[in-house]
């Protein structure tokens, strides 16, 4: 209930598509909409494809022309992705803003289009930062993934003015301004309604020892470095299996990184393909994961030693604690601390093939271990189920409230595009636009053209 009595009308927004096949964004919007709607008016809103009907709560497709009448109906908006720089009149509207980052898309942008052009790499980092600067100077309540996570959102918080002398005299901890909500998992346990990987897959047996790899590939990722790591230990466990639950994103949208091409030109190379090492090319629908994670025998999680490590929040690990999986990470993100003190599985160095060799090794074979691990991986899910985790953003529903800063907010004149920036935003379009017609042919590229005109006009 809402401080005045009544249930709160909360929309929840988010650019993925809402389908039988999400990314991590939608799942995250879609778990926090049916957890609210319990107690609250939920609408959940895609600027994407919307096929999928809400449980408990209304789920649907909007248009950028109806977006204000939507946010104007509602006492709190919990927004995500590149949506806050693209209505500048969300500054005007007295409505309680609720920023989600646990994704710091900024960060990931410098890895995402490493490869491409400096001008386009520029471009996409400067289209990030408009879009948290928009996001950091609107919001009244921010959302994060992790302790660390929680440093690096008040350091922006700091260099934007947000911590100010109404914000800390309200709450000098920044507890209320913000709140740490990890992803989450679900309160009923994996259940298993056929087999998916075991006997199924084409060279995968139903005795084999499988080693899942539970999400995409992206640049950030180190596959390779798992993939020479399954070569070694197929010398001592020969019925050792990897298996990539997804390699095409389920947002059509989001091209395949060159770090897919790279991880299949390798397993091709050393001759592991369809014998040790193997993809789904497509992408898990969501109610079907438990059926692969439960044919597993161990979850891993490798990355390189990047910044973005640093405060990523691996969302596939929280697949591996539903299902009980072992866990066998790299160092350097939020989980690795969480995984060796919990003993959830082994923690190894980033990049280095004879620990991680050795860490599958030692697990894939010792059927006690695993055992005494899954018990551990048990416990450790608890404090991760959506009602756990999601409580924060419960209460901010319950008593909606401005920040204390608020009556600023609307005098925060918005960043001018500098020159450069705006030539470089000029070709980017174009680039758009060709791949747009590429995509979705003439009628798909006018709707594109469309609301971008929309959003230029709005600022």
């Amino acid at each position: 209930m809402s401080g005045d009595g009544h249930a709160a009308r909360v929309v929840v927004v988010t650019l993925d598509r809402l389908a039988e096949q999400m990314a991590g964004p939608a799942i995250r919007a879609w778990e926090i909409s049916r957890y609210l709607s319990e107690t609250h008016e939920v609408r959940l809103l895609t600027f994407g494809e919307c096929t999928r009907d809400g449980v408990g709560f209304e789920a649907a497709r909007i248009g950028v022309g109806e977006f204000r009448a939507a946010v104007e109906w509602a006492d709190v908006v919990i927004l995500q992705g590149y949506i806050a720089a693209t209505f500048p009149w969300l500054r005007e509207i007295d409505v309680v803003v609720v920023v989600d980052l646990y994704d710091p898309f900024h960060i990931e942008s410098l890895e995402v289009q490493r490869g491409q052009s400096p001008a386009a790499r520029d471009d996409s980092l400067a289209s990030a930062l408009r879009e948290l600067d928009a996001q950091i100077t609107r919001g009244d309540v921010f959302l994060c993934a992790s302790d660390r996570q929680r440093d690096l959102w008040i350091g922006h918080l700091a260099a934007a003015g947000r911590l100010n002398r109404l914000t800390y005299d309200a709450d000098p901890s920044l507890r209320d301004l913000v709140r740490i909500v990890p992803f989450g998992i679900s309160s009923e346990p994996p259940r298993r309604t056929g087999p998916a990987i075991k006997g199924v897959v084409p060279g995968i047996g139903v005795d084999d020892k499988v080693v899942i790899w539970g999400g995409g590939v992206y640049n950030w990722f180190d596959p390779l470095t798992l993939v020479r790591a399954i070569d070694v230990v197929r010398e001592t466990v020969p019925d050792v299996r990897l298996y990539f639950l997804g390699m095409r994103h389920p947002n059509p949208d989001v091209p395949e990184m060159r770090m897919a091409q790279r991880l299949r030109d390798l397993a091709d190379e050393l001759g592991l393909l369809g014998t040790h090492v193997f993809f789904n090319e497509d992408w898990v629908p969501y109610e079907r994961r438990a059926d692969y994670l439960l044919d597993a025998d161990i979850g891993v999680s490798c990355h390189f030693p990047h910044v973005e490590t640093e405060f990523s929040f691996r969302t596939r690990i929280l697949d591996y604690l539903w299902a009980g999986l072992p866990i066998v990470s790299t160092g350097g993100d939020a989980f690795a601390p969480l995984v060796e003190r919990a003993g959830l599985g082994r923690v190894v160095p980033a990049e280095d093939v004879p620990a991680l060799a050795a860490a599958l090794g030692e697990l894939l074979t010792d059927a006690d271990e695993r055992a005494r691990v899954r018990v551990n991986v048990e416990h450790a899910a608890e404090d991760f189920r959506w009602p756990r985790v999601l409580a924060p953003v419960l209460a901010i529903c319950d008593d909606p409230r401005r920040a204390a800063d608020s009556s600023l907010l609307r005098d925060h004149a918005a960043p001018a595009a500098s020159g450069p920036v705006l030539v470089r935003s000029a070709r980017a379009d174009a680039s758009a636009l060709v791949r747009h017609l590429r995509r979705g042919g003439v009628r798909h590229t006018l709707g594109k053209i469309s609301n971008r005109v929309r959003s230029v006009l709005g600022r």
